[in-house]
């Protein structure tokens, strides 16, 4: 209901500015085309109100409506309303004619498509009619200079107000949409890289590494013995402890390096342009950081990661071969102890290489 009353008045709030200039220059535009006539004296005041008074009145009913869209709405139609019966009153003199016909067809295509357009003629029609019961049929076929000029400022003014309506509705749909994509990528809980997009940067970066011949390396990484601090501490630390996970990522990789939530208590990071000794080295440190984590309400609980590495090797056909060499290398390290970095068997050799003084 709140959501929907925002949305309401967000609307009621667009409509105001370019009702308020199209009725007040209108207004001046009917002015010139009422001079020639002898209309009755309401008819002047009536005009006054419609173009002076009527917008913001209009926006007073819709915003403190219970639900404003609809009452803004209403007032569409009564600006069509409105809009027919000044279009006959002025005894459809060409150009004032026009100008208010088609400022209202604007109106309403703008607000509410071809339905509220649909709606907006008929109640343009119904208002002729009450103009011709109430002061006749007539029409002038003559448009003098005063009224030309008189219609000029609503021509510019009146389309430029709803394209600077419409301008900021693109830029918000654009951040909207903005917005969504990032969220359909990111992960709620730690703001990196979900499972599915993660997959598509790791096969992007495989074919460049591939088609450049660069140098890369993959980690997965795993908070050991997650499930018995979920057991134990409960999943509200549990969380803290992979917000914090993510945070250290985010705090110790480079902008160019792309962390993901693999999936649970599992991450991964591409470190592209990093030989196996740096991501090595990059992610010993990673691990002494986040071994330094403490709860405030847990003093006793201590976390540490179990961390698998491969680089990118030529002979890897596609890019699951590479993840599934860090998937392996991650096991080693799980199942030698844990609270360590290990590499696969493609890279021990690496390794051993590596590791002589």
């Amino acid at each position: 209901m709140d959501n929907q009353r925002g949305k309401g008045l967000s609307f009621a709030r667009r409509i105001y500015g370019p009702r308020t200039i199209g009725s007040g220059f209108g207004g001046l535009a009917l002015m010139a085309a009422l001079v020639p006539l002898d209309v009755p004296v309401w008819v002047w005041f009536l005009l006054l109100f419609n173009a002076f008074l009527w917008p913001h009145l209009a926006y007073q009913l819709s915003s403190r409506s219970r639900y404003p869209y609809r009452a803004e709405r209403r007032n569409i139609l009564i600006d069509s309303l409105g809009g027919g019966f000044w279009a006959a009153t002025i005894q459809f003199n060409p150009l004032p004619t026009v100008t208010i016909v088609s400022m209202m067809m604007m109106h309403n295509v703008a607000a509410g498509g071809p339905r509220l357009l649909l709606r907006g003629l008929l109640a343009q029609a119904t208002g002729a009619l009450i103009a011709f019961l109430l002061l006749g049929a007539a029409f002038t076929p003559n448009t003098t200079t005063l009224q030309v000029y008189a219609c000029i400022p609503v021509l510019i003014l009146y389309p430029l107000a709803v394209g600077m309506v419409s301008y900021g509705l693109a830029i918000k749909l654009g951040e909207h949409k903005l917005a969504l994509r990032t969220l359909s990528r990111t992960d709620s809980l730690t703001g990196l890289l979900n499972h599915g997009s993660w997959k598509d940067v790791l096969e992007i970066n495989f074919k460049e590494c591939k088609q450049t011949q660069s140098t890369a390396t993959l980690a997965l990484i795993d908070i050991d013995h997650f499930k018995h601090i979920n057991d134990t501490y409960g999943h509200i630390v549990g969380d803290n402890v992979l917000r914090t996970l993510s945070n250290k990522l985010k705090e110790n990789l480079r902008t160019e390096d792309l962390a993901g939530r693999y999936g649970g208590d599992e991450f991964c990071v591409i470190l592209p342009n990093r030989t196996l000794a740096q991501a090595r080295e990059i992610m010993e440190r990673l691990g002494r950081v986040f071994s330094h984590y403490q709860h405030a309400d847990e003093p006793e609980l201590h976390v540490c990661l179990s961390i698998g590495l491969a680089s990118c090797r030529p002979e890897y056909q596609d890019a699951s071969m590479w993840l599934n060499e860090a998937d392996k290398a991650l096991y080693i390290a799980k199942n030698t102890g844990r609270n360590k970095v290990s590499i696969g068997a493609a890279d021990t050799l690496m390794d051993s290489v590596l590791s002589k003084p």
